[in-house]
């Protein structure tokens, strides 16, 4: 399904060959990507559990979000709101408009679904420009401090790793 069109950007579901686009990608911008993940994607797609956003820009595969129904873990699980998972615009696409198209797009997804949606961020420096842009978008921290590997940090908790699964839980009324 195509979600947007303009003369560069089209927002659509995800397609099988965007497995290896992405993959193939991400590899050359030195990351370590597992095919794996996105044909998880494909099937959770298929099976209705999320809604896979792809934008490609100028003809390319350029960035993917993923609006979940409900969370598996953290401090929504249970609420009935739907979560915006693992967004990224690849760097060479980056600063073009991409990622707030997508994120439109994947908040329009989730008022589908309820009135509020939730997201986890990382807290490393590399996320921080996803950090402000939620903000500015509207999104706020849910209050439940921050989570590692699903588990709630208890304060003056030892954390040794700052990697991916450390992140705090934002959220934002669609209703508004």
């Amino acid at each position: 399904m195509v979600y947007y069109k303009n003369k560069d950007i089209i927002i659509r579901d995800m397609e099988e060959s965007d497995a290896q686009i992405f993959t193939d990608e991400f590899t050359a911008q030195g990351w370590h990507p597992d095919i794996a993940t996105y044909q998880m994607r494909l099937k959770d797609q298929a099976e209705r559990k999320c809604v896979a956003l792809i934008a490609q820009y100028q003809g390319h595969p350029a960035g993917y979000v993923y609006v979940y129904r409900t969370p598996n873990a953290g401090p929504f699980k249970d609420k009935g709101w739907p979560e915006i998972q693992d967004f990224n615009v690849l760097e060479k696409y980056q600063r073009k408009g991409i990622g707030s198209k997508l994120m439109d797009f994947a908040e329009l997804v989730s008022g589908k679904f309820a009135d509020t949606v939730c997201l986890g961020v990382g807290l490393s420096k590399e996320y921080g420009i996803a950090q402000r842009m939620y903000i500015q978008r509207g999104f706020v921290p849910d209050g439940s401090g921050v989570w590692y590997k699903d588990e709630q940090c208890v304060q003056y908790e030892t954390v040794c790793t700052v990697d991916d699964d450390l992140i705090l839980y934002f959220y934002k009324d669609l209703s508004i």
